[in-house]
Formats: C-alpha cells, sequence, structure tokens
C-alpha cells in the first residue's frame, strides 16, 4: 500500500514543484472515493486539448489503467500500478521504449501521474508471507482519482464548445447557401441593383474565413453574412412591392415583350436558316426561314423589324459547326449527353452555358435578336472559352451586341484566333 509519505525522483531526474503538489493533493482522497477507471478515461480523451496531452500520452495511460486490477479506482485497492516498459510497449501496440519513457513523463508534468521510484528505479511491489500486497514501486494513479471532478467538467467545457462550434458551422452553411441562392436569383430575373458588386464582397467576406477557423471567426463571418442576406432580401421585398403595386401593366407588358417570334426561350430555342439556304434544305433543328421571321416582324412593326433582323443580321455570317466546336471544344461538355453533333444541340449548350455565366435572359435573348440564334450561340462558346480572362460575362455579352448592331462587330476573327489556340498541331508542337 502507499506510505503517504513524499518520494522524489531516482536518479537524474529533479524534483519540482508541480510533482509536491500532486503528491500532497493526493492526502486529500476522501475515504471510499472511487470512479469507473475506463468512464474516466474516456473524459480524459475529451479534455486532451484542455490538458495539453498528446493521444500518444494517453496511448499509454490506458496501458497503465489496464494493468490496474480492479474495474474501479479507489485508494482501498491501492493505486499503483509497476509494468515494465516492455510490458507497456505490448500493450501500447509495439510503441519504442524511449518514446514510452517520453510520454510518461509528459503525464508526470501533467499531473496525471505521480513515480514512486524504488531504491534501484526498478517497479516492483512486495508481499507479505500471505500474498498480501505491501509496497509497490511504479506509477501512482492516484491524481487520476484526485483531479475526475476536474477533469469531467474540462471535458463537459470541450463538448460544449465542439457543439457550439458545430452548430455555428450549419448556420455558416445556411447563410453562405441562402445569400448565394438569392444573388443567382436577383441576376436570372434582371433585378435592379449592382449585383455584381454584392456578389464580390460576398466572396471577399467568404475567402476570409481560413482553411480551420476558431468559432469567434465563423461567428464574425455569420454575422457579416446575415447583414448582407438581410439587405438583400430587404432590396428585393421592396422591388416585389413596387412590382405589385403597378397592377397589371408590367404583365401586359411582359407579355408582349416576349410574343416576339424570333425570341429564344430556355426550354426550345429557335434557329435562323443561313444566308442564302432555303426551307426546303432544313438542317436538323432549324426553324422558319428568315424571310417568313422578317415578314411576320413587318407585320408587326416593320421599323423595328427591318432594323433588327436586317440590318445587323445581315451583317454577319454564320461558320460551319465544326469549325466552332474546333475553336469552342469547351462547350461540347454542355450539349445534350455530354455531346454537340447539331446547330441545335449547340444551342441547348449556349442557353445552359449562359445560366452558368451569370448571363440574363435578357442579354442573351438581345443576342439573339440581333446576330441571330446560330450567331449567338457562337458567341456564347467563345466567352466560355476565354472566361477565365473576361470579369463579367452578362456586359461582355451586351457589349458585343451594340457593336454587333452597329455593325463594328465580326465574329470571325475572335474565332478564327481560338482555332488556332486549339489546333491540334498546336497542340503536339507546344
Amino acid at each position: 500500500m502507499e506510505s503517504g509519505s513524499v518520494t522524489t525522483p531516482f536518479g537524474r531526474r529533479s524534483m519540482t514543484l508541480g510533482m509536491l503538489a500532486s503528491q500532497a493533493a493526493t492526502r486529500r482522497i476522501e475515504p471510499g472515493q472511487s470512479i469507473d477507471k475506463w468512464k474516466l478515461y474516456r473524459a480524459l480523451c475529451e479534455a486532451r486539448p484542455l490538458l495539453g496531452i498528446t493521444d500518444r500520452a494517453l496511448a499509454i495511460l490506458n496501458a497503465l489503467l489496464s494493468f490496474y486490477p480492479k474495474g474501479e479506482l479507489c485508494e482501498d485497492n491501492g493505486l499503483i500500478v509497476f509494468p515494465s516498459n516492455a510490458q507497456l510497449s505490448l500493450r501500447a501496440h509495439g510503441m519504442a521504449e524511449q518514446t514510452i519513457r517520453r510520454h510518461l513523463a509528459t503525464l508526470v508534468d501533467a499531473g496525471l501521474l505521480i513515480r514512486k521510484d524504488s531504491p534501484n528505479g526498478k517497479r516492483y511491489a512486495r508481499k507479505e508471507l500471505g500474498g498480501e500486497l505491501r509496497e509497490a514501486f511504479g506509477f501512482s494513479l492516484a491524481p487520476l482519482l484526485v483531479r475526475a471532478e476536474e477533469i469531467e467538467r474540462l471535458a463537459a467545457e470541450v463538448v460544449a464548445e465542439r457543439l457550439h462550434l458545430q452548430r455555428l458551422r450549419e448556420r455558416l452553411t445556411l447563410c453562405r447557401r441562402d445569400v448565394a441562392k438569392l444573388i443567382e436569383m436577383a441576376l436570372e430575373e434582371g433585378a435592379a441593383g449592382n449585383w455584381s458588386a454584392i456578389h464580390l464582397h460576398f466572396r471577399s467576406v467568404v475567402e476570409q474565413l481560413p482553411r480551420s477557423p476558431s468559432a469567434e471567426q465563423i461567428a464574425a463571418t455569420l454575422d457579416e453574412l446575415e447583414m448582407l442576406r438581410e439587405e438583400i432580401v430587404n432590396q428585393l421585398e421592396m422591388q416585389v412591392k413596387t412590382y405589385n403595386q403597378g397592377g397589371n401593366a408590367p404583365h401586359t407588358e411582359r407579355h408582349i415583350q416576349n410574343s416576339n417570334p424570333q425570341s429564344i426561350t430556355e426550354l426550345e430555342p429557335s434557329f435562323e436558316t443561313k444566308q442564302g439556304a432555303t426551307a426546303e434544305d432544313g438542317s436538323e433543328g432549324r426553324a422558319e426561314p428568315t424571310e417568313q421571321i422578317q415578314k411576320d416582324e413587318a407585320k408587326i412593326d416593320p421599323v423595328s423589324g427591318t432594323h433588327a433582323a436586317s440590318a445587323a443580321n445581315a451583317a454577319l455570317r454564320s461558320f460551319p459547326l465544326g469549325l466552332v466546336l474546333q475553336a469552342c471544344p469547351e462547350i461540347m461538355a454542355y450539349g445534350p449527353r455530354g455531346a454537340i453533333g447539331t446547330w441545335r444541340d449547340l444551342m441547348a449548350a449556349a442557353v445552359v452555358v449562359r445560366s452558368m455565366l451569370g448571363v440574363s435572359p435578357s442579354a442573351y435573348e438581345q443576342a439573339c435578336e440581333i446576330m441571330g440564334a446560330e450567331n449567338a450561340a457562337t458567341v456564347m462558346a467563345c466567352v466560355l472559352e476565354r472566361a477565365g480572362h473576361i470579369n463579367s460575362a452578362g456586359g461582355y455579352l451586351r457589349d458585343l451586341t451594340r457593336r454587333a448592331e452597329r455593325g463594328e462587330f465580326a465574329i470571325g476573327p475572335m474565332l478564327m484566333a481560338l482555332a488556332r489556340t486549339n489546333s491540334p498541331i498546336r497542340e503536339k508542337t507546344g
């Protein structure tokens, strides 16, 4: 049994005030006090960050506890274990003895173990003639029993902090999703506002977070994103109220605007016939011929129909589909079933790319009206190919559309430059 006197370490190991305090604390063990050793060990694993010990030190402590014969740590059962380093190595999955000694010293410095060294530094026990244990030399587990309440309290703090961090992460994820979806919706619907600047601010706030943020960092980022979300919602709700107060006129105007037979929708893109082709030639996926479209537009508004379809559209000529795909191979991944075989497939892929790059439906529809369906799809393929060099795909497309309307834009040079860049011969020589 333990003598209760102060013990000093063997050999060159020096005595410290921390060791003396740990030994003095063991004298305050109340009679009959006990605790389940494995329950306490689980609490130690939880409280490890606050106790300043490593997982390998805990593995050594686990091995020491396995040498304690009882399930309950109690002073009546004796609190000293005395396995050799070789035995500890076997129960610590073959850990080297030098490593074992280093981690044992860590546990002693952390106040979780007390050394009770023998006169020659060996670990052993002396028994009475009747087989009862009289004195043992090794490691005392008494500090674990003394600090049991403290260890459980620290473990509860770590668990609570972890749950708090988890809840903050969940709230941050939800808030990030809300802001991203609201900005995307505002861009899709063409809501008034500087959404590009708002999106840049959103990205800057999110990217400030480190890879492994603390609870304080997450809370600060969450506050900023919640404020941003509230501002976005307020701005959109004000526009919804204004829209509702306008009565039926906006609905009527929107209906008239979408009744243009040459407009392009996301579900069923329309196509124009190439210059010089007839309706009977009919490449797959083409709609009615250009002449018929112009006649229909002339019936509605002769001035606008002649200007939009005749003047600007006639200035741009279409290029072979094979050349477009050679110059812009990236758009093929967005075609139906991951391939593009016809102009209809290219048009469908262009609608997908438009949404992905944040180009508003109105901007793309205007491009189709001014340039023509095939040329607008070709331009979208070129924009996708150079997306890394374009800050705002929507603004870039609108600028090209305005230049095409004035007769100052030609697709050929842009397409040929990309074709030279993506040429198979260039790839081999490069």
